[in-house]
């Protein structure tokens, strides 16, 4: 049976992840980037889909659980008849290997541990070949499939009913560590980790961040722990963002609303940039520039609006066998057909957080604002062109209001870059376009004094709550009150905004969904942005409270039962939190400049 989602734990070395449930398995691990292959995917399924088990033998045993401070070490209390212990679980920031340390401490007593290890390479397609390769003193088990070898040590694990068992007893002040570590399968097992150096070293790289972060105020610890979140989807070598660390976690359960979010979206990732690069972490920006110029490098005509964690642009989505998904709800789907899509906003998302990480001080060199024109000016080329806008819909492309207030926001963006920096660029035509495009949106994506969702529409979107973010319109503007009364009316169900109402088919795709995490915060900024700070601090709070107890937010949320749902967790869901404390507390928001 299924966990909730809200009862997994992330950890992250920056480079891949695994979810640890409360009940103390690991049921998702992808070595060794977040979009690789999953060993444990239990996740998107059960045991027999791979997943690594450690709890007491004890039936009654009660959890309890929280991180370390301000670091992704997950320490996991268990308190039995017979004594008390913490399993520490960490993946150590680490530049050479791959590794996932389970720490077992007694606290009291004596407290008998069970293991059961379940490896299923390649999402569960690929059964290990297993053998010993340790000592009675030192025991280690190799499994390999494939281009993948995982070696666990620890414990003697002995094979039984397809997996790998074994039990051990730490009595107080005892300390058992059980390491699995991933290798290259043609290339030496890495060897012993020294575990007491791997947590130091772990523990100082998270708290260094942590301390580096600009912020005081309301939701202090929610922010530091989206901020942290945001870092633990940030590639390290690479520099790219992903949007989340799972794939196919549904949007509505049972249903067929399951995607893959383990790759670089340009609009999530140039949010996140301006999120972290608020805070003070302007080093971020570089590293995620360099990746932009990597990625886009060439004819911006051929820029895509996602890419794989390096910059791959081969993301062909397709559905999985292998993987009976979560809680059923089938397909399971690795890559994203969206890669294909024309979403006109993005340009804008990505000269918006360019352009605020210019004004924090990140200087341009000799390529970045030769790419940034270059930009500007396919959108330029593609003015008239409908899209498939911000929720990637999958029925007919059409012209959506926000998409053209983000083109808009693009060309507003690089006549700010001539005017007030002296870039090169044709401001001329950049302005041209901008108030074309103004006169447009009044004309057509304003009905009875309110925006809506697209031209010939009469509904209204969430992502409208975006227009005043990025300086469209100011947030007391007549047209967004009416559009905030709209969407109060409209998409407002038992207290959270979804973002449209699926009901009319626009989309594309069968079903429904819940309620959409980065809406509601979205919808708080508004409210602190126009006078409405009562609504603002009570809708933030109960957004907030959607997180599950070690902070960590998903894609989507259904009050009626409490449950997250979507992927997670969700960088969209963690950095719109934080801009929505950042304007309780008074922050002028991302278009404060402009207003």
């Amino acid at each position: 049976m299924s966990q909730p989602i809200e009862d997994y734990g992330l950890l992250s070395n920056c480079r891949t992840a695994a979810l640890v449930s409360r009940g103390g398995s690991i049921d998702w691990f992808c070595p060794p980037r977040f979009d690789s292959a999953s060993v444990f995917g239990a996740l998107l399924g059960d045991q027999g889909n791979g997943r690594w088990e450690l709890r007491p033998a004890d039936p009654d045993a009660t959890v309890s659980r929280h991180y370390d401070g301000d670091t992704f070490v997950l320490v996991t209390r268990w308190e039995t008849g017979s004594g008390v212990a913490q399993v520490q679980d960490v993946m150590p920031i680490d530049d050479e290997r791959l590794d996932i340390v389970r720490r077992v401490v007694a606290v009291s007593g004596r407290v008998t541990f069970e293991t059961r290890l379940t490896m299923r390479f390649d999402y569960a397609r690929a059964i290990p070949w297993v053998r010993q390769v340790g000592t009675q003193d030192q025991p280690a088990l190799e499994a390999t499939a494939g281009p993948d070898a995982l070696v666990v040590r620890g414990v003697r694990l002995e094979p039984g009913d397809h997996s790998h068992l074994g039990s051990f007893t730490v009595a107080e002040g005892e300390v058992v560590d059980l390491v699995a570590s991933w290798h290259p399968s043609h290339t030496d097992d890495p060897g012993r980790l020294d575990v007491d150096a791997a947590l130091a070293r772990t523990r100082a790289w998270w708290r260094d961040r942590a301390d580096q972060i600009d912020h005081s105020g309301p939701h202090h610890a929610e922010v530091v722990r989206s901020l942290l979140v945001l870092h633990a989807l940030s590639h390290r070598d690479t520099g790219g963002i992903v949007a989340a660390a799972t794939t196919s976690l549904p949007e509505e359960f049972g249903g067929s609303r399951n995607w893959d979010y383990r790759y670089v979206w340009l609009r999530d990732a140039a949010l996140t940039l301006e999120a972290l690069v608020a805070h003070g972490f302007l080093g971020v920006a570089e590293s995620w520039r360099r990746w932009l110029l990597r990625a886009v490098a060439g004819d911006p005509a051929q820029m895509q609006i996602m890419y794989g964690i390096a910059g791959e642009r081969d993301l062909a989505e397709r559905e999985l066998d292998s993987l009976p998904g979560y809680a059923g709800s089938a397909p399971v789907r690795i890559g994203n057909g969206a890669v294909g899509q024309y979403q006109a906003d993005v340009a804008g998302e990505v000269l918006v957080a360019l352009e605020a990480a210019r004004q924090a001080g990140l200087a341009e060199d000799e390529f970045s604002w030769p790419l940034q024109r270059a930009i500007i000016d396919h959108v330029l080329d593609r003015m008239d062109r409908p899209d498939r806008g911000i929720w990637e819909i999958r029925g007919a492309p059409r012209m959506f209001t926000q998409s053209r207030a983000m083109m808009w926001a693009a060309f507003d963006r690089g006549v700010r870059a001539v005017e007030r920096d002296g870039l090169p660029g044709d401001i001329h035509a950049w302005a041209a376009a901008r108030d074309r495009l103004a006169t447009e949106i009044d004309a057509h994506g304003v009905v009875d004094g309110h925006f809506v969702q697209g031209y010939g529409s009469e509904d209204v979107d969430a992502a409208l709550l975006l227009l005043p973010q990025v300086g469209y319109c100011s947030p007391d503007d007549p047209r967004m009150l009416a559009t905030v009364t709209r969407i109060e009316q409209d998409l407002i169900r038992d207290g959270f905004v979804h973002r449209y109402r699926t009901s009319s088919g626009a989309d594309g795709l069968g079903g429904g969904e819940n309620a959409f995490l980065a809406c509601s915060f979205w919808l708080v900024e508004q409210y602190a942005m126009s006078g409405r700070r009562d609504d603002a601090a009570a809708l933030m709070d109960r957004a907030c409270a959607a997180s599950n107890d070690l902070g960590l937010l998903s894609e989507e949320y259904d009050p009626a039962t409490g449950r997250q749902a979507g992927n997670l967790p969700q960088a969209l869901s963690h950095l719109a939190l934080v801009r929505a404390a950042d304007a309780l507390n008074g922050h002028g928001g991302r278009a404060a400049h402009r207003r």
